[in-house]
């Protein structure tokens, strides 16, 4: 949709609507999911509500389907079916402009959901994803600190891809630069999609005679199509990485084929952007929220932010999973022996 027609639209509903935090209505909080395919997205969402609950808000959301124009008509329904705030799980960064323009027209705070929005108009809320990186690589390179790696990044158009490369590459750099690591793989997943990154290393095991001594996978979804890759081929059990703490992850990591997947507990992730939403929906400033700091993007646009810390699971602390009721243990320890905390 043109940016004009967008505009005009949202212009003729705002004239019949009360101007945004004239009264106590009930508020309500517009959520635009990128795409509902990552197990994941479906934890923050009840952890979105449920804070929306608590906060006697209401919610409505839409799903763009991994398309960066339908999400701009998504948030354009939103908007028009009377959100108070704006909570955006960006499909492309750099394409999402419009839909920002939309909301400052009609008087909407905007969330950018755990990917960054490059504008001041949108409160950046996520975990560390740089430390994400290191972690990941650290868990990696403690298992094999030499060799050939592979390194297999998320999507090209989200800005966190970038983050997590970058803490990767300060974990490795000394050993690159020693020659005791070689990459000899790297490639960007398109929508972060586990078919894709499976290809992808399918592709880079053949170009390299299978030869290859660990992967650092950026995301769960994207070590699953790694480790079946690596499966096919006789080869798994050599270091992979992760993020999210996906159940499925987190039972390849019990079993030995993925070393480590970086728990971000999007329930904190999902409770803190409903509470952040309802806050700006009732008039907070973006820099009075608690907890918001600023942040400088790689394009040195400085937003409002939050972020929260992460945790890397190894098989030496499954527990933590466990005990935080993150994944029932039955899930975690099925094909799993020899692992204290399944025994």
């Amino acid at each position: 949709m043109k940016r004009r027609n967008l505009l005009g639209a949202l212009a003729a509903a705002t004239m019949l609507t009360t101007p945004a935090f004239a009264d106590s209505h009930t508020k309500t909080v517009g959520v635009s999911w990128s795409n509902f395919q990552e197990e994941r997205w479906k934890t923050d969402e009840a952890a979105i509500k449920g804070a929306l609950d608590a906060a006697g808000a209401e919610y409505l959301s839409a799903d763009a389907q991994s398309s960066s124009t339908k999400q701009l008509a998504d948030i354009e329904s939103l908007i028009t079916q009377g959100v108070d705030s704006l909570i955006i799980l960006a499909q492309d960064g750099a394409a999402i402009g419009p839909a920002l323009d939309a909301a400052e027209a009609a008087g909407i705070p905007v969330i950018g959901y755990d990917r960054l929005i490059e504008d001041p108009r949108a409160f950046y809320l996520t975990f560390d994803n740089i430390e994400v990186g290191r972690m990941q690589a650290r868990a990696v390179f403690d298992l094999q600190p030499s060799g050939n790696y592979v390194m297999i990044k998320g999507s090209p158009t989200d800005p966190n891809s970038d983050f997590l490369r970058g803490g990767q590459q300060e974990v490795i750099q000394a050993a690159i630069d020693a020659g005791d690591i070689t990459i000899v793989g790297e490639t960007y997943t398109d929508a972060w999609a586990p078919a894709n990154a499976q290809r992808n290393m399918e592709q880079i095991l053949t170009q390299n005679d299978n030869n290859v001594d660990a992967v650092i996978s950026s995301n769960d979804g994207m070590a699953s199509g790694v480790v079946a890759a690596l499966t096919a081929q006789g080869m798994d059990g050599i270091p992979v990485s992760g993020q999210d703490g996906d159940h499925g992850a987190l039972n390849r990591v019990a079993k030995g084929t993925q070393t480590v997947s970086v728990w971000k507990d999007s329930r904190e992730l999902g409770r803190n952007a409903g509470e952040i939403a309802v806050a700006l929906a009732n008039g907070t400033a973006m820099d009075a929220i608690d907890g918001a700091a600023k942040f400088t993007s790689p394009g040195g646009v400085e937003v409002n932010s939050m972020l929260l810390a992460p945790q890397p699971i190894t098989k030496d602390n499954l527990n933590l999973v466990l005990d935080a009721g993150w994944i029932p243990k039955d899930v975690l320890c099925q094909g799993v022996s020899g692992v204290a905390v399944c025994e």
